[in-house]
């Protein structure tokens, strides 16, 4: 077994050459073996869900037949997102939850994501939370538990999701016309069953699973992804877009012009409803943007709590703190009352009874939030595999009169504009973030550093 294939936050490789039908038998038991030492019973109740991707289906009944043969109870919830994977071991009490997928990768890896749960508290196992523990368990065949029969239950809980994400937001909802862009992929399941209960008009794109995407990538950030969505919003008048990623747990949003509005800004607005609820809440903020986020949460009460990146740590962070809500900037957006994990479709819910309270076009409800602005993501690569923090350590001395901090790779503050570079958790890459109180000093500012990332041997990846 490869052992590259234990990532940061999930397990993942390409089919079937890294994972196949055969050695996620032995993945399992290790996860299981987990799950009981953690959990303290060695007969669990264990969601179990797929992706759209061609491998999966093999790949889920080997991974239930494995958990049924160690006595667990498998709640098959069949071809779901990953946040319906969530909901369903935090709403019905389940022990833990497995989704087979690859998230917004390639048709050609898949992957698992799996947690337990922590009376209402979900824990995503990742490298802080016992991926090596995980590893080392598979890697050893360090196995203790014998078989035991199990059984498995199919269970149907996407009406449920959404009752539940309603249940918490009780939007009123105008008549909108909505254009989705699910790139067959698995938003398409909440999505269709949030707007059957609406009078707004669903334009669909996309919506048939295939887990040969013919379409595009199921990775909305690749904003080329996104170009014919956008030209749907143009041609249909829209009022709102929405793109979602492979596994649905990333999701983007675009106004009536067709604009990709920043996630941040998103975050900044549902913030304001849950502050207009309870205006001591603790907020999360993800590092690379704060300044938007950050002022608005201020304003209206709230405690606004900077984040490191990486959706299993803000899930745990979210937990330790006790907070209401986080956004990140790649799309994923946190709840308490979800275990401290992602619900896209209470953004949904969020966004479409904003629009209807506001009754403004979504682009002047974002532009009355923005204070700062967004460069956008760039990556590189480093000369020779230098290490991160040697090269991270090469700009920090360019930038001795701002504020500097570590706590996820090196951000530097100033009065009117600031600057994240951090290490990616999956490639071999640095990406860079910036931001300031005009366009123009953003612009300015993105270009210098950029250009100092060249001189000291980055390559644009």
């Amino acid at each position: 077994m490869d052992p590259s294939i234990f990532r940061a936050y999930d397990i993942r490789g390409i089919y079937p050459k890294e994972l196949n039908e055969q050695n996620i038998i032995t993945v399992v038991k290790a996860i299981y073996e987990f799950f009981v030492q953690k959990i303290g019973s060695n007969k669990l109740t264990i969601v179990l869900g797929r992706d759209m991707r061609l491998s999966s289906p093999a790949l889920q009944e080997a991974t239930k037949k494995t958990l049924i043969s160690l006595g667990a109870t498998v709640i098959d919830i069949g071809l779901s997102s990953t946040p319906t994977v969530y909901f369903s071991v935090y709403k019905f009490k389940y022990d833990a939850g497995i989704q087979i997928s690859a998230s917004h990768n390639p048709k050609n890896l898949n992957g698992i994501k799996f947690l337990y749960r922590q009376g209402l508290k979900l824990i995503k196992v990742s490298r802080n939370t016992g991926m090596e523990d995980v590893k080392n368990i598979a890697l050893k065949k360090l196995f203790t538990i014998t078989e035991n029969k199990g059984e498995s239950i199919k269970k149907d809980v996407v009406k449920d999701e959404v009752d539940y994400a309603f249940k918490l937001v009780r939007p009123k909802i105008n008549n909108f016309k909505v254009v989705a862009d699910t790139a067959n992929a698995m938003g398409s399941l909440y999505i269709e069953e949030i707007f059957k209960r609406t009078n707004c008009k669903l334009v669909k794109m996309n919506f048939k699973l295939d887990g040969n995407m013919p379409v595009h990538e199921a990775n909305q950030i690749k904003f080329d992804t996104l170009k014919s969505l956008q030209k749907k919003i143009l041609s249909e008048k829209a009022d709102l877009g929405i793109a979602t990623d492979g596994d649905g747990d990333r999701i983007f949003f675009l106004d009536e012009k067709a604009q990709i509005i920043p996630s941040t800004l998103i975050s900044a607005l549902i913030a304001t409803e849950i502050l207009s609820e309870n205006s001591k809440e603790k907020i999360l903020v993800d590092i690379r943007y704060t300044r938007n986020a950050s002022k608005i949460v201020k304003k209206y009460g709230g405690i606004p709590i900077i984040n490191m990146v990486g959706h299993a740590l803000i899930t745990e962070t979210l937990n330790k703190e006790n907070g209401a809500f986080s956004g990140e900037s790649s799309g994923h957006y946190f709840f308490r009352e979800t275990g401290g994990a992602e619900s896209s479709a209470r953004v949904i819910y969020y966004l479409l009874d904003m629009l209807s309270k506001y009754n403004k076009p979504l682009s002047e409800i974002i532009k009355s939030l923005m204070s700062s602005y967004e460069s956008g993501e760039f990556n590189f690569k480093l000369p020779n595999d230098e290490n991160n923090n040697v090269f991270l350590k090469k700009i920090e001395k360019d930038y001795q009169d701002g504020i500097v901090n570590w706590m996820d790779g090196l951000t530097v503050d100033y009065p009117k504009w600031r600057f994240n570079i951090r290490a990616s958790n999956n490639e071999h890459l640095i990406r860079l973030n910036l931001e300031a109180n005009s366009k123009e000093l953003m612009e300015q500012k993105l270009s210098e550093v950029k250009s100092r990332i060249l001189q000291l041997g980055g390559r644009p990846d």
